[in-house]
C-alpha cells in the first residue's frame, strides 16, 4: 500500500493541474457553428463516457477473477469500479442532455445509444444495491451482474453504427482535426488520472472496511 500512498497524490495533482488548464485550452479550440460554445461539452461528455467504459471493464474483469479465484482484492476492485461506473455514468447522463437540448432541440431521445447507456448505468446501480441489500452470498450474484454490465459496453459503443441514431458514428474521433484532438486528449487524460486516483483510494477503503468487519467477527466468536 505504500506505493499506492505515493501514487494517489501524484495522480490527483496531475488531474488537478490538467483540469485547471483545460478551460484555457477549450477557449482556443474551435466549436461547431450551429451549436456555438455549447458544443464544447463534448470535451467533458465524451471523456466521461470513455472513463465509464474503462471502469465497466475493470469491474467486470475483477468480478470474473473473484468468481474463479475467490480473491478478496479482486472483489474490492470490483466494488470500487462499480461505484465509479455509476459516478461517471451520472456525469454522462447529465452532460448528454445539456448537449442534446442545443444539438437536437430535445433533452432526451430514446435512440439506441442513449437507451443502452441508461441501461448499462442501471446495471451497475443494481450491482451496488445487491452488494448493499442482497444479504449473504450476494457477492456472487452481483459479480454476474457486473459481467453483464461489462458486456454492454461494446453494444453501447457500436450502436451508432448498427442502428440509425441521432448520435454521430464512431468515426468522429479519428477524424477530429488537431485543434480539437489535442484538447480532447488532454481532457481524457485528466479524467483517467482522476479515475485512477479514485479507484486506488476506494479499493484501499474497501479493504480497510473488510478488515474491520473481520475483526468484529473474530471478536464476537
Amino acid at each position: 500500500m505504500r506505493m499506492t500512498d505515493r501514487l494517489v497524490p501524484v495522480l490527483i495533482a496531475i488531474a488537478l493541474v490538467m483540469f485547471v488548464r483545460a478551460p484555457f485550452l477549450l477557449a482556443t479550440a474551435p466549436y461547431e457553428a450551429s451549436m456555438g460554445v455549447v458544443s464544447k461539452i463534448f470535451y467533458f461528455h465524451v471523456p466521461a463516457a470513455m472513463t465509464m467504459f474503462v471502469t465497466a471493464f475493470v469491474c467486470g474483469i475483477a468480478s470474473v477473477v473473484y468468481v474463479i479465484r475467490r480473491s478478496r482484492l479482486a472483489d474490492h476492485v470490483a466494488v470500487a469500479a462499480a461505484e465509479l461506473a455509476v459516478l461517471f455514468g451520472l456525469i454522462v447522463l447529465v452532460t448528454g442532455p445539456l448537449w442534446a437540448r442545443k444539438a437536437w432541440g430535445v433533452w432526451w431521445q430514446w435512440d439506441a445509444r442513449l437507451t443502452m447507456t441508461l441501461v448499462m448505468w442501471m446495471v451497475f446501480v443494481a450491482y451496488l444495491l445487491l452488494r448493499r441489500f442482497g444479504g449473504p452470498g450476494s457477492e456472487m450474484l452481483a459479480a454476474v451482474v457486473s459481467v453483464f454490465g461489462m458486456a454492454l459496453v461494446p453494444f453501447v459503443y457500436w450502436s451508432v453504427n448498427l442502428w440509425r441514431t441521432m448520435h454521430p458514428t464512431t468515426n468522429v474521433l479519428p477524424s477530429l482535426p488537431g485543434s480539437m484532438l489535442r484538447p480532447f486528449l488532454w481532457c481524457l487524460t485528466a479524467f483517467l488520472c482522476f479515475y485512477a486516483a479514485l479507484l486506488l483510494t476506494r479499493v484501499r477503503l474497501e479493504a480497510s472496511r473488510a478488515a474491520l468487519d473481520d475483526a468484529f467477527a473474530a471478536r464476537e466468536e
